[in-house]
């Protein structure tokens, strides 16, 4: 496991300002966002920050994309933009977005739309050795855990992955079994507390209890994915200097 940042905490600063943030606080490994940082299409600046960030020692853990599987074309995002830019970053992961219906308001006719496209984009992005992750997110088929393992059943392929944070708000004992449950898929995780609804955002280490035991829970599956930090209090590099040192302690 290996500590790390989403990029799209620090929108407000410089590919480079992030990166000096993860060397500065010992993160390893970052996934670069594709709304500020890394827009998809610009394979100029995903080569620049891809060689940057390696060059500062630091992996590219994903692209995190912002294509909606079944949504994002008719709004003129094609995958093969969102790939092409994935390639040149030289990352070997994409975070995608599991459709943009919650799975409560979703339909059988959407929700095999969403089958679809994923397959079909998990198959370009095979043929570039690069892994397809969806997104654990509310709005989209993978806003409960059992919508989840629904999808990755019925999307069940090699270069399809998951990506897992805890759901805010819910109890310490279904977040330890929705990631017991996913360990199986599981690309990376993100990494924040915010407790107990989503205006309220606290230090990482005021959940030291539940990360310690995700973590540990990890190890006993002998599942190893890297954990990357995600909204730090008040959008504060400040913020993300004790989060990333209580991070590298539970890793050790």
């Amino acid at each position: 496991m290996k500590p790390g940042l989403l990029s799209i905490t620090f929108r407000e600063c410089s590919p480079q300002q992030v990166i000096d943030l993860c060397v500065k606080n010992r993160l390893q490994t970052i996934e670069w966002g594709g709304d500020v940082h890394v827009p998809h299409g610009d394979l100029a600046a995903a080569a620049e920050v891809g060689r940057n960030t390696r060059r500062h020692g630091l992996d590219v853990a994903a692209y995190g994309s912002y294509y909606k599987l079944a949504a994002s074309p008719a709004d003129g995002l094609d995958f093969s933009s969102v790939l092409d830019t994935a390639v040149a970053l030289e990352t070997k992961a994409i975070r995608v977005w599991a459709g943009n219906r919650g799975s409560a308001l979703a339909d059988a006719a959407f929700r095999q739309e969403v089958i679809d496209d994923a397959l079909r984009c998990a198959d370009l992005a095979a043929a570039k050795d690069i892994k397809v992750c969806y997104e654990y997110h509310v709005h989209t088929l993978t806003d409960t855990l059992e919508s989840t393992c629904d999808l990755l059943a019925v999307t069940e392929h090699p270069y399809i992955k998951t990506l897992w944070q805890p759901s805010v708000g819910a109890s310490h004992e279904e977040c330890l079994a929705g990631l017991r449950r996913l360990a199986p898929r599981l690309h990376h995780v993100h990494a924040f507390h915010w407790w107990p609804d989503y205006s309220h955002r606290h230090p990482l280490r005021e959940g030291a209890d539940r990360w310690s035991a995700y973590v540990a829970e990890l190890r006993s599956l002998g599942c190893d994915p890297d954990i990357l930090l995600e909204f730090v209090v008040g959008d504060d590099p400040e913020s993300l200097t004790d989060d990333a040192r209580f991070l590298n302690e539970l890793l050790g």
